[in-house]
This record gives structure tokens, C-alpha cells and sequence, in this order.
């Protein structure tokens, strides 16, 4: 996106996932893991499933989505939920999904560990698709005291939309006292920065959609720029001057906090950076849900599929749990814990000699 300056290196965070004989990670590999997410509040673990394994989650996430019963997310954009550019859905807790989520619970066991008792909820199981034409998302934060996860079940390429994260945000306790004590005033204006410009870009696409009459619904326009309907994630002109919109609105933008934005134009660019995952298949992305990101808009004509799980790190509000997950009917009907899926039985291993320890491949 023109509008916004993201790298899309993201070796800073990659850890290469290396299997012991019990097939989780080893103890170097969770330390590297578990420094990279206290560091940067995410790290991406190359190669932690293999493309066999890949194919088993893709194909649980197709027959979700080609269910006409599927139970469909109501975070993120409902908007683009309803125009079929995104299709956010929860997984049923059916034995195939649960051994695939536990196949990977187990992989991290050593880092989910050191955030997560055994006993903490399993959030949600979901498939995380977007189509051409999807809307960027606002630089947010998700609810507190949440482990996210991606999984990468095929290749994600730069333009399909993957997600952008903004390392070192993450909150903790003296998260606030770093660059002189500013952080988090800092980091709320560099978020402002970065609305204004997802702003002006979704608004530009739209309209250029509009020209291309094709590329629109019968009244996705509307809806999407002067519509009175709740989206977070739209640009949508009316709510925007109304001040009805909680990531970004005129309201934000007051003349101390514009002077703001000018006198530490430099500073913000030179203290935080933006870093966009496309990952590789079998790939998988954790991060701390406080961590400033966001999902950006598929310019591509594939779909971009992503396999996702949450877990509490702590007790959690059911209302404050509903703003940011959408558990399945089945997950909320028989709640389970990450206890529950490092006990379950995973999926069948293939021979997985590329990524095991050294000491293991000696008989």
C-alpha cells in the first residue's frame, strides 16, 4: 500500500521450528521463541507443520466456508462479512479440528506454557479468509491477556493481505515508562498517523471501485463510506465526522493532538516501524493480542487463507471475550482449555527428519 511505509522482511522475528522426539519444540527453540515474543510481542516459527499437515488445516477451512450454515464471526468488519470480501468464521469443535488445533498446541507447549496454565479457555477456532476488494483494516489492538495464533496453510503473498504488525508494542507492566516515559502517548499518535493514511487509501480504492461498476454490490458503496450501520473497520465518511467510530474519527483529531502529530512527525517514524507477515506455508504466527497490528486489504484475485486460534492468559469477561472472538457454538456449548487440546490425540505424523533435533535422528 502506497499509503503506508511496511517492510515486509521479517527475519527480526523468525525462528526456524526445530522438533524434538516428542515432536514439540525444543528448549533452544522455545527460548528463542519466548525472547522474541517478550522483545517484540510476536515471532513467526517457519516450517512448524509441514505441507502435509498444511493441506489437512486448508481443507478443514474449506469445507467451513463452503457450509452455508457456517457460523460466521461478528468482529472485525461485519461489512465485509456481508459482501463476501472477507469471511471470518469459527471452526465447529469437531475431532478433525480439534486434532489439527491440537497438533499445534503441542508443538508450542513450551512457549504456550509460559503464558497460559493449562487450565485458561480455548477463545475460538477460526478461518481467517479475505477476497479482493477487502478493507483495510485500522491499526487496533485486541482485547488484553490473549495468545493469538496463525497458522499459514498455503503461501501468503504481500498483496493477498498479510497481517501488519507493529513490534515492541505490546503492553506490560513499565511498557509505558520507555522512550522517557512517552510510550504510550507516542504509540497512540503513531496509530493516528497510520488511520489517516489506511483512511485515505480505503476511501481511494473504494471510489475507483465504484468507477468499475463490476467491482461493487448493489450498494456496497453506501454502506461501506456513509452507512449508519456499526463497522470499526470501514471508511465510513458519517460515522467518521459523527465520532461514532472507536479506531479512528474527527473526535481524535483536535488541535493539540494534530500539533502533536507534526512536532513528532520524525520521532514516530524513527521509533516504530511497520512489518507486514506473508508468511510460508506452514508458517505459524504468535502473538500477544495487545500488540498494535492490523489486517490489510487483499489486492489480489486469490483468496488469502489463514487458520487462527486464541487462548486466555487469564480469566476473562464472557462480554469482554465476545468483543474480539467469536467462538463456534460448539466451542461455547463444551468449553475447552489448552489442558484439554495437549491432552487430545493430534494429527497422524509424517516424517518430519528436516525439522527434528540432531540427537533424534540417531537410533
Amino acid at each position: 500500500m502506497d499509503e503506508l511505509k511496511v517492510s515486509n522482511d521479517t527475519s527480526l522475528f523468525e525462528v526456524p521450528a526445530v522438533l524434538d522426539d516428542t515432536g514439540r519444540l525444543t528448549d533452544s527453540c522455545v527460548r528463542q521463541a519466548l525472547t522474541m515474543m517478550d522483545t517484540h510481542g510476536l515471532v513467526l516459527l517457519t516450517n512448524l507443520l509441514s505441507d502435509e499437515e498444511a493441506d489437512v488445516g486448508l481443507e478443514l477451512m474449506r469445507q467451513t466456508i463452503d457450509d452455508p450454515n457456517r457460523s460466521r464471526s461478528s468482529f472485525a468488519s461485519e461489512t465485509d462479512n456481508h459482501y463476501v470480501r472477507r469471511d471470518f468464521c469459527s471452526l465447529p469443535s469437531s475431532a478433525p479440528v480439534i486434532r489439527f488445533a491440537a497438533t499445534l498446541c503441542q508443538r508450542l507447549e513450551g512457549v504456550y506454557s509460559e503464558y497460559c496454565g493449562r487450565s485458561r479457555s480455548l477463545l475460538e477456532v477460526a478461518t481467517f479468509t479475505s477476497y479482493f476488494g477487502s478493507s483495510h483494516q485500522y491499526i487496533h489492538r485486541d482485547p488484553a491477556g490473549v495468545i493469538s495464533l496463525f497458522a499459514a496453510v498455503e503461501n501468503v503473498s504481500a498483496d493477498q493481505g498479510g497481517t501488519v504488525f507493529i513490534p515492541g508494542t505490546h503492553m506490560y507492566g513499565g511498557a509505558g515508562n520507555k522512550h522517557g516515559g512517552r510510550a504510550n502517548a507516542l504509540m497512540e499518535l503513531f496509530r493516528l498517523q497510520c488511520n489517516y493514511r489506511i483512511f485515505r487509501h480505503n476511501l481511494k480504492k473504494l471510489w475507483l471501485m465504484r468507477k468499475d461498476k463490476a467491482s461493487l454490490a448493489p450498494g456496497e458503496f453506501v454502506d461501506r463510506v456513509f452507512s449508519k450501520k456499526w463497522d470499526q473497520h470501514q471508511p465510513n465518511l458519517l460515522r467518521f465526522v459523527l465520532g461514532k467510530n472507536s479506531q479512528f474519527s474527527l473526535r481524535m483529531l483536535g488541535p493539540r493532538t494534530l500539533w502533536k502529530l507534526y512536532r513528532h512527525r520524525e520521532a514516530l517514524n524513527d521509533l516504530f516501524s511497520l512489518v507486514q507477515a506473508a508468511p510460508r506455508k506452514g508458517t505459524v504466527i504468535l502473538y500477544r493480542s495487545d500488540l498494535l497490528h492490523a489486517g490489510p486489504d487483499n489486492r489480489s484475485t486469490h483468496p488469502r487463507r489463514i487458520f487462527g486460534m486464541s487462548f486466555a492468559r487469564d480469566i476473562i469477561d464472557a462480554k469482554f471475550w465476545h468483543d474480539g472472538y467469536s467462538p463456534h457454538p460448539t466451542l461455547s456449548a463444551h468449553p475447552m482449555s489448552l489442558g484439554d487440546l495437549l491432552d487430545s490425540s493430534p494429527l497422524p505424523g509424517p516424517s518430519r527428519t528436516l525439522n527434528q533435533h540432531p540427537s533424534t535422528l540417531v537410533e
